[in-house]
């Protein structure tokens, strides 16, 4: 009697476990939202009622990014609009550059392989050169990395507008340094961070673009975004 109750045992308590974990698994990974909105007149973390996979939800505030209007490397004009209800990932390079952007260039070519068949994901790369960054220059450069237009926008434009986005959009580095200097390193100063933004536009997380390893992390989060919004 004893072997049959040990035997029973044995075998309800796994099944216990699985339903309790899949109760409560929802809510096991989450990614952190940033820049809390703070009311200039109380001090206080504003709440407010948003529209979240098409339920009101009352929440906390949060720093969204602006919306901005600049040239793809197709020659289109591209807008904020373009990525709303979409998870996206922005970051910062130029075309002439001879660091970092060649190895951040080549792990997001992970990122647009990973997800070329969602629609809902998308790459924007915003060029901080843009006088030297032309249409054709963005073209021969989305050539150089197998880059798809449909997936991966290259976005050159008003200068001051480009580096307004990275100060004041995405609280990153991205600006001219050393206008006289020769070496383009030390002209052009710009962050090596992935920003990953969520289909409210908030920030969710930044990641080292040169290492392979965080931008593994970078993947997995894309796909808790996009799980996060169908709970």
């Amino acid at each position: 009697m004893k072997k049959v109750g040990l035997l029973l045992l044995m075998l309800v308590v796994p099944v216990l476990v699985f339903l309790l974990l899949k109760g409560t698994g929802k809510n096991h990974f989450s990614i952190p939202r940033y820049y809390p909105l703070i009311d200039s007149t109380t001090g206080q973390v504003r709440i407010g009622t948003q529209t979240v996979a098409g339920r009101e939800v009352t929440d906390t505030l949060f720093h969204t990014v602006p919306d901005f209007s600049l040239t793809n490397q197709e020659g289109k004009t591209v807008t904020g609009n373009y990525l709303k209800g979409k998870v996206f990932v922005a970051d910062f390079f130029f075309t002439r550059c001879p660091g970092i952007c060649k190895k951040m260039s080549s792990q997001m070519t992970r990122v647009q392989e990973r997800f070329l068949n969602n629609p809902d994901v998308q790459i924007v790369s915003f060029s901080v050169d843009p006088e030297n960054d032309t249409v054709p220059a963005l073209q021969e450069y989305a050539g150089r990395y197998g880059i798809q237009t449909n997936k991966w926008q290259l976005l050159t434009g008003d200068k001051s507008q480009v580096y307004r986005l990275a100060k004041n959009g995405y609280y990153v580095t991205a600006k001219e340094d050393k206008p006289e200097a020769t070496d383009l390193e030390e002209r052009f100063v710009h962050t090596d961070k992935f920003v990953l933004v969520d289909q409210q536009g908030r920030i969710r997380g930044y990641y080292n673009g040169t290492n392979r390893k965080d931008v593994d992390r970078l993947i997995t989060e894309i796909d808790i975004l996009l799980r996060e919004e169908k709970q």
